[in-house]
C-alpha cells in the first residue's frame, strides 16, 4: 500500500473515531496508524500536502483529548515521532501543529503516575522537539510542565529523572522568560541543591544535563561564579572534553558540545578557557572525532569549533592545532597513539566527502578554515606549515567549484551556489596575502572562472520562473546566485593581473547584459558586505564603454518597488485572512485576470512601438527592451504569487474546522487559565494590602535610621580627624624608629667585620710562615729530582741503541715470514689445483663406473634375447627337418646341404 492510499484510509479512521468513540472504531484507528508508521514517510511534512496535514492536525487533537485511551495515545505520539526526523519536520510539529503544548497536556494528564510507559514517552519525543527550539512559557501547560519536571528532579525518580533534567536543559537554554519563571519560584534554592548533588552521578549524560541546566538558570549569579570559578572550571572544562571525546552515545555528545558553547559566551570563562593547559591536546582530540564518517557528531563538533573562533584569544590556539607542522604531528601521534595526527587533513577530508548529509559539515568547513586562515594570516609572520597547508587545501577548493548538473533542479543548483560562495570567500582570504595569492594564482585558471560565471548565469536566465523573481527573503534561489557569481567576479578582479587572460574574462563578463538583475540585488540588499561587493563592481564596471548603466537602473527601481509591495502586502495579510472564503476566491480571480489583461496589453504596445521606431532605429531600443523585460517578469511574478495565495486560500478552507476545533478547545483552557489567574489577582490583591502596611511602618523606621545617622556621621567626622592626626604622629615615630634601628645594624655589621678580619690577618700569617717552610723543603727535592733525570737521560740513550739493533733484526725476520707466508700461499694454491683435479677424476671414474653398469646390463639384456633366439632357431630347424623328411631324398639332401 503506498502512503496516499495509507493517509486516505487513517484520515477516515480518524473521522470515524471523531464521531463515535467505539472500542471497534479505536481499534481501526490504531490499524491504521501502526501501518502508517511501518510505511518510509520521513518527508511527510515538508512536502505541504493537504492530505497529510489533515491527518496530522487530527492525530494531535486525539492526543490531546483526554479520554483518548493510553494506548491509542502512544501509538499517535510514537507515529509523530517517527514524522519528526529532521530539524524542518520538528520545526512544524512545533509551530503549525502546537504539539509541544499537546504533549505538555498529556503529561499533566498523567503527573500522578510519572513512571507510565506513556509519560516517558511523552518526555523523550518533547526532549527530541525542543531541542534548539525557543519555547514560550505562556504557551499552555508549560508553567504545568515545569513543576512537573522540577518535582520529579527533587525526588530523584531515577525511572525519569535523565528524561526530566534533558527535557529541563532544552527548556532553560537561550530562553529568558522560562528562565526568570523558574528563579522565581519559591522552593528554588532547594532545586538547585538537588542539581548540585545529582554533579556527583554514575552517568555522564546526568551529569551534563545539570551542568547545562546551571549554566542556564545561574551563570552570572552568586551560585554560577562559586560553581564555575578559577578553582573548578578546569575540572569541568577536562570533564566536558572528556565526555566530548570518549562520549558513549551520541545524545550525551551534543549536549557537552552545547554546554561548552554556552560557558564560552561567558567572557570569563571563555578566558579561563584560553589559560587552559591541556586546550590543544584537547582540541587534538576533538578534532580526530571528525576521522569519522558519521556527519551528526561531525556537525556538532564543527559547531564547538566556530565558536572558540569567536573568542579572539583562542583562534590563535586553533591555529597552531590545525596547522601544526607535519614533524610536531608525528611527535604528537608518537605520544598520544596517533590520534592527534592530521589535524588539518580531517577538515580538508570533509570538504569533498561523498557522505550522505555531509553537504552542511563541509559548508561549516568552510566557515571554519575562513576564520583561521583569517587570523593566521592578519598575524605578523606567518608559518611554512601554513603554505603547505594551503598547497594541499587548494586542489580540494578548486573542485568543489565544478560539478554544477542543471538537470538535477533548484535544489541542486542552490547548494551549488551556496558552496561556491563560502569557497569563493575562502579564496579571496587567500589572496590578502602575497604568498598565498601566489599560490592561489598558480593553480586557479580564468577559464574555471569564467565557466562558473556563465553557468550560473545561464541558471539564473533559464526558462525556470523561480530564479530570474526578484528576492523575497534573504534565503531565496536568486539572492544566493547573485551572492555566488558576485563573489566570483570579486575572485577574478583580485586575481586579474596574476593569472593570464583573468583580466580579460573579467572586463567581459562585467559588460554582458546579464549581469545587472545579480548586480541590482547585491547593490538594494540588506547586507553590507553584498552592497560593498556590488558598489566595487559598479565602480570597476562604470568606465566600460558597453555597461548597461541604463538598465541596471531600472533593475534597481523595479526592486525598490518589490520591496515596497512586498512590505504592503506583509501588514495586509491578516485582513486578507478575515475576508470570507467566495470573496476571496473572486477577488484572486479578477486580480489574476487584470494581470493578465494588463500583460497582453503591454505586449501590444511593445510590438507597435517597436513598429514605429522600425525606421527610427534609436540606440536606445535594445536598452528600453531590457527594462520591458523586467517589468514582464515582475508582472509573471505577481500572477504567479496570485496563484499561490488561490492555492493557499483553498488549503486554509479545508483547514477551517480543524482550527475552529482548535479554537475552542484553546478557548476552553484559556477560561480555566483565567479563572486560575483571577483567584492569584486575588491574593496578590491581599498581599499588596499587607505589604502597604508593612511599607509604612518601614518607613517611619528609615526616618528614626536617618536621623541616628546623620548624628552617627558628625561623631565618625571627629573620629576621623583625630584618627588622621594619630596616624600623622605614628608615621612620624615609626621613620626615626627604622633609621635608629637601620643605624644600630649598621654598627653591629661594621663590628662584626673588624673582628672577622683581625681573625683572617693571623691566619694569614701563619700561613705565610708555613708557606716559607714548605717551599725550602720543596727547593731541596727539585734538586734531587734534576740529579735523577739526568742519570735517567743517559739511560735512555742507551736503551735507545739497544732498540734500533732489535728493529733490523726484526725487520729481517718480518722478511723472513714474509717469504714463508708467500711460499704457503703457492702451496695453498697447488693443493687446491690438485683437489680439483682429483674430483674431477673421482667423477670421470664414478662416470665410467655408472657406463660400465648399464653396459652389463644391455650385454644380460643381449644375451637373454639370444637364447630366445636360439630356441626359436632350435624350434625351426625341427619343423624344417620334419617337413624335409616326407619330402624326396634329393630335396632332402639339397635341405641338408643348405642347412
Amino acid at each position: 500500500m503506498d502512503v496516499t492510499t495509507c493517509l486516505k484510509s487513517l484520515l477516515l479512521a480518524i473521522q470515524q473515531y471523531r464521531d463515535s468513540r467505539t472500542a471497534q472504531h479505536a481499534a481501526q484507528l490504531q490499524k491504521q496508524v501502526e501501518k502508517l508508521s511501518g510505511l518510509k514517510c520521513e518527508q511527510l511534512l515538508s512536502s505541504a500536502q493537504a492530505l497529510p496535514s489533515e491527518c496530522v492536525s487530527g492525530l494531535v487533537e486525539l492526543a490531546g483529548n483526554p479520554s483518548t485511551s493510553p494506548t491509542l495515545t502512544s501509538s499517535i505520539i510514537s507515529l509523530l515521532s517517527q514524522l519528526a526526523c529532521d530539524d524542518q519536520s520538528r520545526e512544524i510539529l512545533h509551530s503549525s501543529y502546537n504539539l509541544t503544548s499537546t504533549l505538555a497536556a498529556v503529561i499533566h494528564c498523567h503527573s500522578n503516575t510519572p513512571g507510565e510507559p506513556l509519560v516517558l514517552q511523552c518526555l523523550q519525543v518533547l526532549q527530541k522537539l525542543t531541542y534548539n527550539t525557543r519555547i514560550f512559557q505562556s504557551a499552555s501547560y508549560i508553567h504545568e510542565l515545569i513543576t512537573f519536571l522540577m518535582t520529579n528532579i527533587q525526588s530523584q525518580n531515577e525511572d525519569v529523572v535523565m528524561s526530566c533534567l534533558g527535557l529541563l536543559a532544552n527548556l532553560c537554554r537561550d530562553n529568558i522568560s522560562v528562565q526568570i519563571y523558574i528563579k522565581s519560584l519559591d522552593n528554588v534554592k532547594q532545586f538547585y541543591r538537588t542539581l548540585i548533588n545529582f554533579l556527583a552521578h554514575n552517568s555522564l549524560t546526568v551529569v551534563v544535563f545539570t551542568l547545562s541546566i546551571l549554566a542556564s538558570l545561574s551563570l552570572n549569579e552568586k551560585v554560577g561564579e562559586k560553581l564555575f570559578d578559577a578553582k573548578n572550571i578546569h575540572q569541568t572544562f577536562q570533564l566536558v572534553f572528556n565526555i566530548i571525546v570518549n562520549g558513549d552515545g551520541t545524545l550525551t555528545r551534543k549536549y557537552s558540545v552545547d554546554l561548552l558553547v554556552d560557558l564560552l559566551k561567558n567572557p570569563k570563562i571563555a578566558d579561563y578557557l584560553t589559560r587552559y593547559p591541556h586546550f590543544s591536546a584537547c582540541v587534538s582530540q576533538v578534532l580526530g572525532l571528525l576521522h569519522s564518517k558519521d556527519p551528526d557528531p561531525a556537525a556538532k563538533v564543527l559547531e564547538l569549533l566556530l565558536a572558540m573562533c569567536s573568542v579572539s584569544g583562542l583562534r590563535s590556539l586553533l591555529c597552531e592545532v590545525v596547522f601544526k607542522p607535519a614533524g610536531l604531528k608525528l611527535r604528537a601521534a608518537g605520544r598520544d597513539g596517533g590520534r592527534k595526527a592530521q589535524c588539518g587533513l580531517a577538515l580538508v577530508q570533509w570538504l569533498s566527502s561523498p557522505v550522505e548529509g555531509g553537504e552542511s559539515c563541509s559548508l561549516q568547513v568552510l566557515q571554519l578554515l575562513s576564520e583561521l586562515l583569517e587570523e593566521t594570516l592578519g598575524a605578523e609572520s606567518m608559518p611554512d606549515s601554513t603554505l603547505s597547508f594551503v598547497e594541499m587545501l587548494l586542489p580540494v577548493l578548486l573542485g568543489l567549484l565544478k560539478g554544477l548538473n542543471l538537470s538535477q533542479g533548484d535544489a541542486h543548483l542552490g547548494k551549488h551556489c551556496l558552496r561556491i560562495s563560502y569557497v569563493t570567500s575562502l579564496l579571496l582570504i587567500l589572496c590578502s596575502e602575497d604568498a598565498t595569492r601566489s599560490l592561489v594564482s598558480c593553480q586557479i585558471s580564468a577559464q574555471l572562472c569564467l565557466s562558473q560565471v556563465e553557468a550560473i548565469l545561464s541558471c539564473c536566465h533559464s526558462s525556470n520562473p523561480l530564479s530570474c523573481l526578484p528576492p523575497s527573503s534573504d534565503d531565496d534561489l536568486s539572492q544566493v546566485c547573485a551572492e555566488a557569481l558576485l563573489k566570483t567576479l570579486e575572485l577574478m578582479s583580485k586575481l586579474r593581473q596574476h593569472v593570464k587572460d583573468m583580466e580579460t574574462s573579467f572586463y567581459r563578463m562585467l559588460q554582458d547584459q546579464r549581469i545587472v538583475t545579480p548586480l541590482s540585488l547585491a547593490l538594494t540588499s540588506h547586507h553590507r558586505d553584498r552592497v560593498q561587493t556590488g558598489l566595487s563592481l559598479l565602480f570597476e564596471a562604470t568606465p566600460l564603454p558597453d555597461f548597461p548603466s541604463f538598465v541596471l537602473g531600472e533593475s534597481i527601481a523595479a526592486n525598490n518597488a518589490y520591496r515596497q509591495r512586498e512590505a504592503e502586502l506583509s501588514v495586509k495579510r491578516v485582513a486578507v485572512q478575515e475576508v470570507p472564503p467566495l470573496r476571496t476566491n473572486t477577488s484572486m480571480l479578477n486580480s489574476s485576470s487584470v494581470s493578465n489583461k494588463s500583460v497582453h496589453s503591454l505586449v501590444e504596445k511593445i510590438q507597435t512601438g517597436l513598429e514605429l521606431q522600425e525606421q527610427v532605429k534609436d540606440s536606445h531600443v535594445s536598452e528600453i527592451i531590457d527594462v520591458y523585460e523586467q517589468k514582464l517578469v515582475a508582472y509573471a511574478s505577481k500572477e504567479s504569487r496570485l496563484q499561490d495565495l488561490m492555492e493557499a486560500k483553498a488549503l486554509a478552507l479545508s483547514q477551517a474546522d480543524r482550527l475552529l476545533a482548535q479554537y475552542r478547545f484553546q478557548r476552553a483552557q484559556a477560561e480555566a487559565e483565567a479563572r486560575k489567574l483571577a483567584g492569584l489577582l486575588k491574593d496578590a490583591e491581599r498581599r499588596r494590602e499587607e505589604l502597604k502596611v508593612e511599607l509604612s511602618g518601614q518607613v517611619l523606621e528609615v526616618e528614626r535610621s536617618k536621623a541616628d545617622m546623620e548624628e552617627l556621621l558628625q561623631h565618625n567626622s571627629r573620629l576621623q580627624r583625630d584618627s588622621e592626626e594619630h596616624q600623622a604622629l605614628k608615621g612620624a615615630y615609626n621613620t626615626l624608629l627604622n633609621r635608629f634601628n637601620e643605624t644600630e645594624r649598621l654598627l653591629k655589621e661594621v663590628q662584626a667585620a673588624h673582628v672577622s678580619l683581625t681573625k683572617q690577618t693571623d691566619t694569614l700569617r701563619k700561613n705565610h710562615e708555613a708557606l716559607q717552610l714548605q717551599q725550602n723543603k720543596t727547593a731541596s727535592l727539585l734538586e734531587e729530582r734534576e740529579e735523577e733525570i739526568r742519570s735517567l737521560n743517559s739511560d735512555l740513550q742507551k736503551k735507545n741503541g739497544d732498540i734500533s739493533g732489535l728493529r733490523a733484526e726484526l725487520r729481517a725476520e718480518e722478511e723472513k715470514v714474509k717469504e714463508k707466508e708467500q711460499e704457503r700461499r703457492d702451496l695453498e694454491e697447488t693443493v687446491d689445483v690438485l683437489r680439483k683435479e682429483l674430483n674431477k677424476t673421482e667423477q670421470a671414474r664414478k662416470d665410467a663406473s655408472i657406463k660400465a653398469s648399464s653396459l652389463e646390463l644391455q650385454k644380460s639384456q643381449l644375451e637373454t634375447k639370444l637364447k630366445q633366439k636360439e630356441d626359436e632357431l632350435n624350434k625351426h630347424s625341427a619343423m624344417i627337418a620334419m617337413i624335409h623328411s616326407l619330402s624326396s631324398g634329393k630335396m632332402k639332401s639339397d635341405v641338408n646341404l643348405s642347412l
